[in-house]
């Protein structure tokens, strides 16, 4: 049908804007978006780095996961479900966001299913479909933390019902795309009915947080506008309780920086409180900017982006580096920012869905803005700090992600002693199966008259145009192990339109060629390259990325990391841990000589295939004598060593690990 319709568009010469529908998020209407969503199975990872992520998903991460949801004795999701829709009796088992977990699982598996077409999948979230609309009411409430107790309805949002309810709009939105199907996408509308039924035109204080995200990508996926109405009614909440209403609530954080409450949205200067909440938070606002132009809204969260970035934000691309605290203004916060360059790394908290937050707001503010210094912290993210939570093997989980592992120490979470295959708190593990299932999405953007190469990897994209023509590309890499891409049109209109390649930060001196010779493009790190030409099928861009090894070096203001150093190769930040040193050695008594050679090289068998460092580090005598004392020349034992990348960890046993490392000037 809409091929039909540009063919007549084209005969009546009428100028028709196309842009893709069926995106991670719909942007192909936002009139305040640069960019435009490819189609989220318009991109498909068929070797590589990416592609071997995407296949442990399909194979090992769903099943797992969904084997663990249907064991009453493990998670209760599905049994509560089960309960909630009368075709099972017992208590609620789980978290007030178990719900939500399920939601985000399903998303992920509307992802791998959209690429992959996998019969299975679909019956099983046809299946799965089925147990939540038995569970959903009349009215479109759904929270079976809240009907199998007989709980009242938004007293708390400590209840995280429109946090569930906002993961249930996103998924239903999702799965509509990925399938056709309107079975989810109805009980999501009908969700957001009641959203909109209860809180639409009310003093009701009531945070929003995720629904958000949820109640706009409705709005974009059905058009009904009241559900972006009370999106940017939730957003405008935010600040707006006195002084005694936050007093009363202080307990649960009501009216406190805890839940980015004390201070209206659009006056905000910095990031603050619970940093998972922030990020969701963050993430619906720029998408309401995105429909509405609110410029003082957008303002405000390049600010909060501001102060994230440059004075919150770990090597890793982790956030919230304090489990519990105070802020200034005497506010208890919990998984939370902390003061400005407070990055501590052996209690670091660096919760795996406030990270995962940080890459879905950059993607949209990359979107927004056409900015690619967005997706270099895109980049930053879904190669260190969320990828580090899940094991090799798919079935094992951190909840939280420090930068230092240190024996006697106790982690920031007591339950991340050891990797887990399940936790009560299971929030985290279905973020990163949706995450890693949607990176395909992220890897090109639509133009105006052209296609943005965002992100590198082994892959074959096929969409359409914003103008309604074709195009067909592949792209060849060992990404990031190797900065050599090759990027092959394979088919492409008549007419001039061009090729923008991002040129990552850390790229000093990339080339880029086009059939053998040099493009005579400007090619400057953290920029685009921009080619226009009449291009032909055949045609073979080469970006070639200088994969230098690099020792960063934190701002002076971070104490914990002064003269030390970490090391990062392309996008992948490594560390050192017991494994690779001599027996009973602490990582307090590693040292990295500045001077030390390190030397890259790829092992196809090691940790699921990945480029270690070798290179030597000196070692001094384990510290015995006291909290303080004088200083003494130390021993120093020069001793060869493998750095690996910071995902990679713990995936060997319990031990030690660093990412940061004192360095000797010698």
């Amino acid at each position: 049908m809409k091929k039909l319709l540009i063919l007549l568009c084209s005969i009546l010469m009428i100028n028709l804007s196309y842009a893709q529908e069926r995106g991670i998020i719909n942007n192909s209407d936002s009139p305040y978006m640069k960019l435009k969503s490819v189609d989220i199975d318009d991109c498909q990872w068929n070797e590589g780095f990416w592609a071997d992520k995407l296949e442990l998903m399909h194979k090992v991460g769903i099943p797992n996961m969904w084997d663990l949801f249907s064991d009453p004795s493990i998670m209760h999701s599905k049994q509560n479900f089960l309960i909630a829709g009368g075709l099972a009796t017992g208590e609620h088992g789980g978290t007030n966001w178990l719900d939500g977990d399920t939601y985000k699982w399903l998303e992920g598996v509307a992802y791998v299913y959209a690429v992959t077409k996998d019969e299975k999948l679909n019956q099983l979230m046809d299946e799965v479909i089925g147990y939540i609309g038995k569970a959903q009411k009349p009215d479109g409430y759904i929270n079976t933390q809240m009907t199998i107790p007989g709980k009242e309805r938004f007293q708390s949002v400590q209840d995280h019902e429109t946090y569930n309810m906002g993961h249930l709009m996103t998924a239903g939105c999702i799965h509509y795309r990925a399938t056709g199907k309107h079975t989810l996408l109805d009980v999501a509308k009908k969700a957001g009915d009641c959203l909109c039924e209860t809180f639409m035109n009310t003093d009701k204080h009531f945070l929003g947080y995720s629904s958000i995200m949820g109640l706009v990508e409705l709005y974009r996926t059905t058009g009904d506008k009241k559900y972006l109405d009370l999106a940017d009614q939730f957003v405008s909440m935010q600040g707006t309780g006195d002084v005694a209403y936050r007093r009363n609530n202080s307990r649960v954080g009501l009216g406190t920086a805890a839940r980015q409450d004390r201070t209206p949205l659009r006056e905000e200067t910095e990031a603050v409180g619970h940093a998972v909440r922030g990020n969701y938070l963050y993430c619906g606002a720029t998408d309401v900017y995105a429909e509405t132009g609110d410029e003082p809204l957008f303002e405000a969260l390049e600010r909060i982006w501001e102060s994230m970035i440059y004075k919150k934000m770990y090597i890793t691309g982790g956030v919230s580096s304090m489990h519990t605290g105070v802020t200034p203004y005497r506010d208890v916060v919990w998984e939370a920012y902390s003061h400005d360059y407070q990055l501590n790394n052996t209690t670091a908290y660096n919760e795996t869905c406030a990270n995962i937050g940080v890459g879905m707001w950059n993607w949209r503010l990359f979107n927004v803005t056409g900015d690619p210094k967005y997706l270099d912290v895109l980049e930053r993210v879904i190669y260190n700090s969320a990828l580090s939570p899940i094991s090799l093997d798919g079935k094992h989980f951190f909840y939280t992600n420090p930068l230092r592992r240190v024996e006697g120490i106790p982690p920031a979470h007591m339950r991340d002693t050891a990797r887990w295959t399940h936790q009560m708190g299971f929030c985290c593990p279905p973020n990163v199966v949706r995450t890693i299932a949607k990176v395909s999405g992220w890897a090109y953007s639509l133009a105006e008259n052209g296609i943005a190469v965002n992100l590198y990897g082994g892959n074959k994209l096929a969409t359409i145009m914003l103008d309604g023509s074709e195009i067909q590309l592949t792209q060849e890499t060992q990404y990031p192990w190797e900065g050599e891409v090759k990027i092959t049109m394979q088919k492409c209109k008549n007419e001039p339109f061009k090729l923008l390649f991002r040129i990552p930060e850390w790229a000093e001196g990339t080339k880029v060629m086009v059939n053998g010779n040099d493009a005579g493009a400007e090619v400057k790190p953290g920029t685009y390259v921009k080619i226009e030409r009449k291009w032909e099928k055949g045609d073979v861009i080469s970006v070639d990325m200088p994969m230098d090894i690099k020792l960063i070096e934190g701002h002076p203001l971070i104490e914990e990391v002064r003269n030390e150093a970490a090391i990062q190769r392309g996008p992948v930040v490594y560390c050192i841990e017991s494994p690779d040193l001599p027996e009973n050695t602490k990582i307090s008594d590693v040292y990295l000589p500045y001077n030390s050679k390190l030397t890259p090289e790829y092992r196809p068998e090691f940790l699921g295939g990945v480029t270690a460092i070798t290179g030597n580090v000196l070692l001094r005598p384990t510290y015995e004598k006291g909290l303080y004392h004088e200083i003494t020349e130390p021993e120093w034992i020069l001793v060869p060593t493998t750095f690996i990348p910071y995902y990679a960890w713990s995936n060997r046993g319990q031990g030690e690990m660093t990412v940061f490392m004192p360095v000797v000037w010698k």
